[in-house]
């Protein structure tokens, strides 16, 4: 599974607040994880239920999923880009689920906190005394380098690549493994489910992808290349920050 971190700024708020933070992903990942056998999303794959009797929840993921295979010409397709071709929504349901988790510090007074899913970022507020969050982007080859750092307030941040798990990104429109141009990518935007839905689409299309993204302001991009170079879409330069 994924580890999630927190870490909140003042205004706090009491443990049990974060006991449902953390209880809501618990709830996500028995309903929606590919890997248990009884969840909703193996049952709906086994065709033990049928996709018209599911949860209100899992409807509402396969809707958007759907909405983004449309956007993306296909490129982020949850119903095909397992190679065994069952529906596998997990592409969007770890960033929604993280913000359906962060809903509830923020229902709770929360203004200044930082929420990590396996490089998954949600970055509320100020780090401390006004400053914004920073985030250092890792090579994917060398654990010990940054490629890139960045400052952000109130973003949320996902990165897609060849990182410890190898070519795990598969390219829906065909099924195989995606193209070679890009070792990583990492999408800044507003809320974390589409930003990391992003970022997958993004590695699989590659350069192009970043063009794509050009009519989307509100997302900005970061690519890594497989010749080492680090690229990026010309509304990231806000979030940059240079040697210091």
């Amino acid at each position: 599974g994924t580890t999630v971190s927190v870490a909140v700024r003042p205004p706090l708020v009491p443990d049990d607040v974060l006991d449902r933070f953390f209880d809501r992903l618990r709830a996500v990942d028995e309903r929606f994880s590919p890997y248990r056998e009884d969840s909703e999303v193996s049952r709906l794959a086994r065709g033990d239920i049928a996709e018209t009797d599911v949860s209100p929840d899992l409807r509402h993921v396969l809707a958007a999923c759907d909405h983004l295979a449309l956007m993306t010409d296909g490129a982020f397709d949850a119903r095909r880009h397992r190679p065994d071709g069952r529906p596998d929504p997990s592409g969007y349901v770890k960033g929604w689920a993280i913000e359906e988790a962060a809903w509830i510090l923020d229902s709770e007074g929360a203004r200044n906190y930082w929420v990590n899913a396996g490089g998954d970022i949600v970055a509320r507020g100020s780090a401390g005394l006004g400053r914004p969050w920073r985030v250092g982007i890792r090579h994917p080859d060398r654990a010990d380098r940054v490629a890139a750092v960045l400052a952000v307030s109130d973003r949320a941040i996902a990165t897609s690549g060849s990182y410890e798990r190898g070519d795990h990104i598969r390219d829906p429109r065909d099924r195989g493994i995606a193209p070679a141009g890009l070792r990583s990518v990492t999408v800044v935007g507003p809320a974390l489910a589409f930003t990391d839905a992003y970022a997958t689409t993004l590695f699989v299309m590659g350069l192009d992808g970043l063009r794509w993204l050009a009519s989307r302001p509100e997302y900005a991009a970061l690519a890594i290349t497989k010749d080492d170079r680090v690229v990026w879409t010309s509304n990231m330069e806000r979030y940059l920050v240079r040697g210091d």
